[in-house]
C-alpha cells in the first residue's frame, strides 16, 4: 500500500499519528495534539510498536527507514511536513490555518521539516524509555491488537 492508498477503515477517528516514542519533541507533540483535539479525531502509536510497524507496512514504509511523523488516514498515508500540516487541519482553531502551508511545494516544506528533524534529539533530548501516556491520553493509543481501523 503506497502513501495514497487505503489505510484502513473508520471508527470515528480522523487518523492515527505514528511518532518516535523516545524523542522529547515528538512526545510533546502528542500531548499538544491531544489537548487541541477534544473530539478525539486522532489516535496515537509509537513508530516502533507492533501496531506502528504494521501500519507503516500497510503504507509501504519500511520502519527502519523513517523516524518521521506519519499520519495514517483512510485512503492516505502522509509523511513529514504533509503529515504535520494535515494533523493541524484536524485541530481546534487557529491551528487549521497552518494547513494553508500545504500550498507550498513539498520539497520546500520538507527541507524545513528535515532541518528540525535532524536536530530534534540534540535540541530537545531523548527519553530514557519510550513515552508513557497518562491514563486519559492512553485511551487514545492503539494497542498491539488493534490495526488502526
Amino acid at each position: 500500500m503506497g502513501p495514497g492508498d487505503e489505510a484502513g477503515g473508520e471508527d470515528g477517528a480522523r487518523g492515527v499519528i505514528l511518532f518516535d516514542g523516545f524523542c522529547r519533541l515528538c512526545s510533546g507533540s502528542v500531548r499538544f495534539v491531544f489537548r487541541r483535539d477534544p473530539e478525539g479525531r486522532f489516535r496515537f502509536a509509537a513508530l516502533d510498536s507492533e501496531v506502528g510497524r504494521r501500519l507503516l507496512a500497510r503504507c509501504g514504509v519500511v520502519p527502519e527507514t523513517t523516524d518521521s511523523v506519519v499520519l495514517v488516514e483512510p485512503g492516505r498515508c502522509s509523511l513529514r511536513s504533509t503529515a504535520a500540516l494535515r494533523i493541524c487541519r484536524g485541530l481546534r482553531f487557529p491551528w487549521p490555518l497552518l494547513s494553508l502551508l500545504l500550498l507550498i511545494p513539498p520539497p520546500l516544506r520538507d527541507a524545513l521539516y528535515d532541518f528540525v528533524a535532524r536536530r530534534r534529539l540534540r535540541w530537545f533530548g531523548r527519553l530514557d524509555q519510550c513515552f508513557l501516556p497518562d491514563a486519559e491520553l492512553s485511551r487514545r493509543f492503539l494497542d498491539d491488537e488493534e490495526d488502526g481501523r
